[in-house]
């Protein structure tokens, strides 16, 4: 199940700190580490406080974009301290964990954890089936990011070791982040050209159907019918205006 799991962080800008979080990932036996665009890395900084962790760093992804890092992820999870606009469903680690200790069995998931200084960005949140929250002190919330992995990972560890629910048999596998992108920029090209798009309101509608795509966890086969609906009804108003 753990192995199913990774964590990804985005934009690290000390590189002290993937070392601390390579070193709470191996506290907790958590190995998939995926690094999109650090400031610095590899650097014996980050070395230095892995404190043995070296495995961790070595075998950890460079990613370009926070797209590859989780194209082939059924289930991204995005940590987050701050409230948004948009009502997204929100956990704690502990009741993450739990239900990541079913889905995971047989689905690859990503945990997202942002910047040092301002978290993740609200277009990165979009890319999230869930938000991961941490409870803490109201007068002072600040996790190091480490801090924060550690927290995850000590549940995820735990959740890991109980007895557990069999995942639901699927006849088609669930759509990857990559197909879900894919679909969501010809589901934007469909309205606009039939002109439901307004570009003033172009962002905050294509949030609300990501959460209305993300809540019906659409497996590739649905996806399919879906791509098919939007081209065929964007063929027809092409042949209409021909």
């Amino acid at each position: 199940m753990l192995s199913n799991i990774r964590i990804v962080l985005v934009e690290t800008s000390h590189p002290g700190n993937i070392g601390a979080v390579a070193r709470a990932m191996k506290n907790m036996c958590m190995s998939e580490l995926y690094l999109v665009t650090p400031k610095i890395f590899p650097s014996a900084d980050a070395t230095s406080r892995a404190s043995g962790a070296d495995d961790i760093l070595a075998s950890a992804v460079l990613c370009d974009t926070l797209q590859d890092a989780i194209a082939d992820c059924q289930l991204v999870i995005g940590a987050s301290a701050r409230s948004r606009t948009i009502t997204v469903p929100e956990e704690s680690p502990r009741i993450c964990a739990q239900r990541l200790a079913v889905e995971a069995q047989d689905k690859k998931i990503a945990i997202l954890f942002g910047r040092e200084n301002s978290g993740l960005k609200n277009h990165e949140l979009d890319l999230c089936q869930t938000l991961l929250t941490i409870p803490s002190n109201t007068a002072y919330s600040s996790l190091n990011i480490a801090a924060a992995v550690q927290v995850v990972c000590y549940e995820l560890l735990v959740a890991s070791s109980e007895q557990v629910a069999k995942p639901e048999l699927r006849d088609v596998p669930l759509a990857s982040s990559a197909q879900m992108e894919s679909f969501y920029e010809h589901l934007y090209q469909a309205l606009d050209e039939i002109g439901f798009i307004n570009p003033d309101k172009s962002t905050s509608i294509m949030r609300r159907l990501r959460r209305v795509y993300h809540r019906a966890a659409l497996d590739t086969k649905e996806l399919d019918i879906l791509r098919g609906i939007l081209k065929k009804s964007t063929a027809i108003l092409h042949k209409k205006y021909d």
